[in-house]
């Protein structure tokens, strides 16, 4: 649904990762930390969060204005729309609201919708950062 970059890992720790056990060994010996039943609750309550009509409608207008916006080939699909509500929630009851507000939207929108929209010209990462945010600020709040 998102996508998340971490960078590369400085050289001391990438270092340890090289020399060290495999990952997929280490991994089976991690001990939860919450139960399943637990952690679905958690899940359950953030996609149980209240999102508000006007609200569906700035997530449109958004998926709307991406498919108009002459900076971007091409445009967000329903299910990038479908992702960016799902992450929206998620944000909203990490951070501890009782609603999903506009500011949930946008702050989930880059790891959403970034890598979905491609810029119309070439360029660099940090650019095309700007292009989304600025895009971002073109398409009102109801």
């Amino acid at each position: 649904m998102r996508r998340t970059e971490i960078g590369y890992p400085d050289r001391a720790a990438e270092r340890e990762l090289l020399s060290g056990v495999d990952r997929r060994i280490l991994t089976a010996k991690l001990q939860p930390v919450m139960s399943v039943a637990d952690f679905t609750a958690l899940q359950n309550k953030a996609t149980a969060m209240h999102i508000a009509p006007a609200l569906l409608d700035y997530v449109q207008a958004l998926v709307e204005s991406s498919r108009r916006a002459p900076q971007f080939t091409g445009g967000l699909s329903p299910r990038a729309g479908l992702g960016l509500i799902a992450a929206a929630r998620a944000w909203a009851f990490v951070t501890g609201r009782e609603a999903v507000l506009p500011e949930d939207v946008q702050a989930v929108l880059p790891a959403v919708a970034g890598h979905r929209l491609k810029p119309a010209q070439n360029l660099s990462r940090g650019a095309a950062n700007e292009l989304l945010a600025e895009w971002v600020k073109s398409v009102a709040i109801p």
